[in-house]
């Protein structure tokens, strides 16, 4: 990931500058170069990179496409358009990291992005060895600059392994019978209270939600919550036969 640069060609838009700034740090990319004539990177830019003010500090500023892609070996291009292919590879998102996985370990890659009103010509995507295109609707074919930059640097950091696995909770243990127990007599005593023990079919309702609790395995915590409601629900009963209206 270390050898790859995001190139932005011609950005109009400095919010957009900012924005594919975020989503590089976001997806571990360091290297960003603008292509002149780019936009000037004020507070706007600045305010779009969350997070990512040292990429914007750090960016190089180049006067032409030639100058930008000196260094790489690799150039991938971004285009919206399927006849532009004129015979080079036009690829997925998804596809990319396994065909840049076939060059040498750390091999310099330049992503290529064009301006947001017209992307790349024609003379410019002749520069790449790979095409990419984004599927989107064909209601809105077209994405933002930015989105498509997220896009990239999100499959090629999905690929690279370094996605980092957040630690897991240890899982709350199933509550004990005892207060699972203890909970349904205290559901059937509410039940009662508000009326629903009509006939000699309350048992066997009690029976069909105790089997329904046995198959949700409550933790303790869930059994404290429903306490709680059959607490409230006890307390508002009494409220109501002593005739007080308060909450």
């Amino acid at each position: 990931m270390k050898e790859t640069a995001v190139v932005l060609v011609r950005p109009r838009e400095e919010g957009n500058v900012g924005s594919a700034a975020r989503a590089m740090a976001n997806m571990g990319l360091e290297r960003l170069i603008l292509v002149e004539p780019a936009a000037e990177l004020g507070k706007v830019a600045t305010a779009f990179a969350v997070g990512a003010r040292q990429i914007l500090d750090s960016c190089m500023r180049v006067p032409d496409l030639r100058q930008a892609l000196a260094p790489f070996r690799r150039v991938v291009a971004t285009t919206s358009m399927r006849d532009r292919r004129a015979g080079v590879p036009l690829v997925t998102p998804r596809e990319l990291p396994g065909l840049l996985a076939e060059d040498p370990p750390d091999t310099p890659t330049a992503l290529l992005f064009g301006p947001e009103v017209g992307g790349l010509t024609n003379d410019e995507l002749a520069l790449a060895s790979l095409l990419v295109n984004v599927p989107c609707s064909p209601v809105q074919p077209t994405l933002n600059l930015s989105q498509t930059v997220l896009i990239l640097a999100y499959e090629l950091y999905q690929a690279s392994g370094q996605t980092p696995l957040l630690p897991a909770e240890p899982p709350e243990p199933p509550a004990p019978t005892a207060e699972i127990d203890g909970l349904f007599d205290h559901v059937a005593e509410v039940l009662r209270r508000v009326g629903f023990e009509r006939d000699d079919t309350f048992p066997g309702a009690l029976r069909d939600l105790r089997r329904l609790a046995a198959r949700a395995v409550p933790t303790g915590h869930d059994v404290a919550i429903l306490r709680g409601i059959c607490r409230r629900t006890e307390r508002a009963l009494e409220r109501k036969g002593s005739g007080s209206g308060e909450p």
